[in-house]
Parts: structure tokens; C-alpha cells; sequence
């Protein structure tokens, strides 16, 4: 599979992407452990260096990027620093963003302390929107919905996409296939879904548990009948991915390499199935390449991206 991105590097590149969803600011403190607090069983950090990446819908449209496609990015954020953090470096990685910025609501931070390359804690500041803000940004979806090749909906629950199931009758109507990452245990506003990426976690929480890999199937094909996806790819850590379609299930084994970081691996995952679908590849082939990206993806600290180098 070397050779697989290369094929289409070049539809690539003419690609666009259109990613609507959750964005927020990843903040890493790097320091030396030396020590145990006298206050408390817990270790000192000293902290020696700091860096910010963008994640959540951030974390997707500039691994759309990475890959070489066009990105636009619809978002709502706080009227604060980290979203002039994120708008900066999102420009900074191609990304053409357009945020609905409220001062009410209060962009997400997620703050991790690194010690000795060892995650010791994160820290979350979030406020939930004290309402649905992007259905002021349906016309700039319209507007960006026509030049995009394909859609990406990136759900965290953060609250920001309650207008989800306008968003994919819009693309579908308009001939653009639309994929979701999805969150929570009601999937009934994401129907007619061209592909859905749930974790074998999410996907438990709405198909329930399932026995082997038969029941898995059964309860896999009753899912997409029921809320009309074209395909469901289930991503499955150590076992791989499970593409299931109307062609029946397709398995892909987990990339054989050392994992350093899960974190942003299903951004990876959907961002490059995103980029490739835009550029009329087929989806058993970019499901493929997807996972050699996250395969790329965890073996690297924090949110990360896949380049096309290394998935050549």
C-alpha cells in the first residue's frame, strides 16, 4: 500500500474539504519530574517548554491540509485568546476558517503535562454554549457547500452542531458525500450519512455490545438500514478497522508499529478519508490509506498529522 497515496496525491491536491464541527486548543506543558510533592503522593513537574495545536474540527481540516487538499472550517468559539490561538495557527497551516465568535461562550482548552514523554494530566476548561450558535453560519455552510468536493462533520458533543441533520440533507441534496464523526448514544441525526466513523466504544453505546464478529456484522448492517448510511467504518485500536457496506464487511489490520499517543487518531482517520473521497478515490481504497495514516498519527506525541512523505 506504499504506493496507494501516491496515486492520488495529485486529485489531492485539487481537492476541497468542507469541515464543520467542535474545534479546540490543545496546550501541552513539557517538563522534568525529579521528585514527590511534600503536600501531596503526587510528582512535581518542572515545567521546561509549552506548545499549542489546534484539535477536535481544527485537528481534522489541518490533517486535510497536511495531505495537500483544500480545507474551509465553520466553527463556533469563544471571543477569547485561544480562539485568536487557533485562528493563527490554523492560518498558519492553510486552513480558511470561518468562526462565529460569542462571548458568551467559552472556546475549549484541553491543557496536558507531559513529564519524562509520559502524559501525568490534563486539565479541561470548557462552558457548554448557553445556546446553538451555528445556526447563524447555515449561510456560510451554503456558500462553502458548493465549491467543497466533500463534507466532514466533526462531532465532540460540545454542543455546536445541533444543526447536524440540516447540514447533511443540504450536502446530500447537493451531490456532495458527507462523513461524520460521530458522539453520543443518538445517531438519528445523522441520517443519510454517506460514511460514519464511530470507535468500537461509540458504536457500542448505540448498537450495544456485541458477541463476535457475526453479531458485530448483524447489528453493523441493522444500524445503516435504519438510519440510511451508505457505510459505516468502525475503528477498533489494536484489531484495526472494520469497513461495513452494502459489498459486506471489509477488515484492515492495525499498522504493526509502537503507539506513542492515541490522541487525534480518529481526526487523522476521517480527515483522510475526507481528502481522498473529495478526490473520487474509492472508499475501500482510502479506508486503507486512513489507516496507515493513524498508524503514522500514533506513533507521535498529541494531536498529530500524516504527511503524504509518510504515506508514501
Amino acid at each position: 500500500m506504499k504506493a496507494g497515496f501516491a496515486r492520488w496525491r495529485s486529485r489531492v491536491a485539487s481537492a476541497r474539504v468542507l469541515v464543520v464541527g467542535d474545534v479546540m486548543l490543545d496546550r501541552y506543558w513539557f517538563g522534568d519530574v525529579e521528585r514527590i510533592s511534600p503536600e501531596a503522593p503526587v510528582p512535581v513537574v518542572r515545567i521546561a517548554r509549552a506548545e499549542e495545536r489546534p484539535g477536535g474540527a481544527a485537528n481534522v481540516a489541518r490533517n486535510v491540509t497536511a495531505l495537500g487538499a483544500s480545507a474551509d472550517l465553520i466553527s463556533a468559539t469563544g471571543d477569547d485568546e485561544p480562539a485568536d490561538a487557533l485562528l493563527r495557527m490554523l492560518a498558519a497551516e492553510n486552513v480558511t476558517a470561518s468562526f462565529l465568535r460569542d462571548a458568551a461562550l467559552t472556546t475549549t482548552v484541553k491543557l496536558r503535562v507531559i513529564g519524562r514523554q509520559q502524559q501525568l494530566l490534563r486539565i479541561d476548561f470548557e462552558r457548554p454554549p448557553p445556546r446553538e450558535l451555528l445556526a447563524a453560519k447555515l449561510a456560510d455552510f451554503d456558500a462553502l457547500l458548493g465549491p467543497a468536493d466533500a463534507v466532514v462533520l466533526s462531532d465532540y458533543g460540545k454542543g455546536g452542531l445541533a444543526h447536524i441533520a440540516t447540514m447533511i440533507a443540504r450536502a446530500r441534496a447537493a451531490g456532495k458525500p458527507v462523513l461524520v464523526d460521530p458522539k453520543g448514544d443518538d445517531w438519528g441525526e445523522y441520517r443519510g450519512a454517506t460514511v460514519v466513523t464511530p470507535n468500537r466504544g461509540e458504536l457500542a453505546q448505540v448498537a450495544g455490545r456485541w458477541r463476535d464478529e457475526a453479531d458485530l456484522a448483524k447489528r453493523a448492517q441493522r444500524l445503516m438500514k435504519e438510519l440510511d448510511f451508505g457505510a459505516l467504518l468502525v475503528t477498533r485500536a489494536e484489531e484495526g478497522m472494520t469497513l461495513f457496506s452494502d459489498k459486506g464487511a471489509q477488515s484492515i489490520p492495525a499498522q504493526a508499529r509502537e503507539v506513542f499517543d492515541v490522541s487525534g487518531a480518529g481526526d487523522t482517520v476521517i480527515a483522510t478519508l475526507g481528502a481522498l473521497l473529495a478526490a473520487g478515490a474509492p472508499l475501500a481504497q482510502a479506508v486503507v490509506i486512513a489507516n496507515r495514516a493513524a498508524g503514522i498519527v500514533v506513533g507521535k506525541l498529541g494531536t498529530a498529522v500524516a504527511l503524504p512523505s509518510e504515506l508514501e
